[in-house]
């Protein structure tokens, strides 16, 4: 058998990748898309090389297309063969072997430039394992432990992108905060579709004290006690939010100003499924055009005058504290 030559990307060219990834991007993020296009050019391209990793990856892992709705997940043993196969074709690419697939043999371009690693992959691709088992939430820490998996994780390897330094854990913590952030605004959009899929990421315990049972907290008769749920989950994401503005300090400007427009948008995400109290999941909550340029016009001026003030509590919390199911 011949041997074949390791080269980053999978032997791709770096231009076909970043163009295959900006189109997931595209597709799959409307939010993100317009935040990406604030960096500089290099910045630019390796976020969109590692959101087009994180989306295929979401796709096999939750057999869907771009995002879209869930497909057939089929038994237990298929839903961990799919994420088995995540974790395959993804050390193929650390290893700069070819994988057939753009997305994972760009992944492996941008890891080799940024110095992201297996292990941060990792404990992404530890997120998806956590849904093939069909694991739920029984506290708030699991929530978030789950959240750091699923985007905390991704916020950090997004900060390697930026260029922050292994010895700048300050920065990298308040990045896996912003990723925390995003994924409790995908939670509170996202409540009625993901019971739809069979899934459930509010805290069982939260349920439990509204006399709601997991699988039936979504049904329509519910809405109303569910609603009562969001002030809570909101001003958790908030206080994320907050504490992740602390990290964009270190940060160039056009990067400071791109990651405040993204904490901006997804934040609105959130407020609005607050605002809109029980017809929160009549429709999908989006973010209009017009409404994400206000954002990124207001993120402007916050990054110009770079002294935001953080959560009003005391950050008593480091990426550190939602390891320990890194392994799944």
């Amino acid at each position: 058998m011949r041997h074949t030559l390791a080269r980053a990307g999978g032997g791709r060219e770096r231009t076909s990748l970043v163009a295959e990834s900006l189109d997931a991007i595209e597709k799959g993020s409307h939010s993100f898309s317009t935040a990406s296009k604030l960096f500089d050019r290099t910045t630019r391209e390796r976020a969109w090389l590692l959101y087009a990793w994180c989306r295929r990856c979401d796709d096999i892992a939750d057999n869907q297309d771009k995002g879209g709705p869930l497909g057939a997940q089929g038994d237990l043993k298929s839903a961990e063969d799919r994420v088995q196969a995540i974790r395959v074709l993804t050390r193929r690419a650390f290893e700069q072997q070819p994988t057939a697939d753009p997305a994972f043999d760009g992944f492996g371009l941008v890891a080799d430039e940024c110095g992201l690693t297996m292990e941060m992959a990792g404990d992404v691709i530890g997120g998806f394992g956590m849904d093939a088992t069909g694991w739920r939430p029984r506290t708030e820490s699991d929530m978030l432990r789950y959240c750091y998996h699923v985007a905390g994780a991704v916020g950090i390897m997004m900060a390697k992108i930026m260029g922050v330094p292994e010895s700048d854990g300050e920065t990298l913590d308040r990045a896996c905060d912003l990723g925390i952030a995003f994924q409790i605004a995908n939670i509170a959009r996202d409540i009625v579709e993901d019971a739809d899929g069979g899934r459930c990421y509010l805290p069982a315990e939260w349920l439990a004290e509204k006399g709601l049972d997991t699988g039936e907290h979504a049904l329509e008769e519910n809405r109303f006690i569910l609603a009562s749920l969001m002030p809570r989950l909101v001003a958790m994401m908030e206080k994320y939010e907050a504490a992740a503005k602390l990290g964009t300090r270190q940060l160039a400007f056009r990067q400071r100003w791109a990651i405040l427009s993204a904490a901006r948008i997804y934040g609105a995400i959130g407020r609005k499924v607050l605002n809109r109290g029980q017809l929160a999941w009549d429709r999908r909550v989006v973010v209009p055009r017009h409404e994400k340029l206000g954002h990124v016009t207001a993120a402007f001026f916050e990054a110009m005058a770079n002294s935001p003030s953080g959560p009003k509590e005391p950050i008593l919390w480091s990426r550190h504290d939602y390891r320990p199911v890194a392994g799944w």
